[in-house]
């Protein structure tokens, strides 16, 4: 519910876009990422703007050419959602967060996702 006590919590005026991530909403979904690979050569691209990418194709819907210039190229960010999507990263995200949405409200306890099995 908008009251003025819990206005500015939902106010993303100050954010580049409205799609972009809050400090604390990053801090919610960094630790579910999975760390660089052993070896090679070391991550270029700032996972952060990644997420804000794809949460920017998810909510405009606009098409993978007309991402706007700011973001990472099309082809990282969609190298990077392929990845997540296949690997359950975005599904253990949806999870986590879903889980703490319940708890936050105090409403029952939800099983644990099914297990990810490795896709052949």
């Amino acid at each position: 519910m908008w009251t003025t006590k819990n206005r500015q919590r939902y106010d993303r005026s100050r954010l580049r876009y409205p799609s972009d991530l809050t400090d604390d909403e990053w801090m919610h979904v960094e630790p579910l990422i999975a760390p660089a690979k052993r070896g090679g050569n070391k991550r270029q691209v700032d996972l952060r703007e990644v997420m804000n990418g794809i949460m920017y194709i998810l909510s405009t819907g606009c098409q993978w050419r007309a991402i706007p210039k700011d973001l990472p190229p099309r082809s990282t960010l969609f190298d990077y959602l392929d990845l997540w999507s296949w690997d359950g990263t975005l599904d253990r995200m949806h999870h986590a967060l879903y889980v703490e949405c319940r708890e936050q409200s105090e409403r029952e306890q939800v099983r644990p996702p099914p297990s990810s099995t490795a896709k052949a």
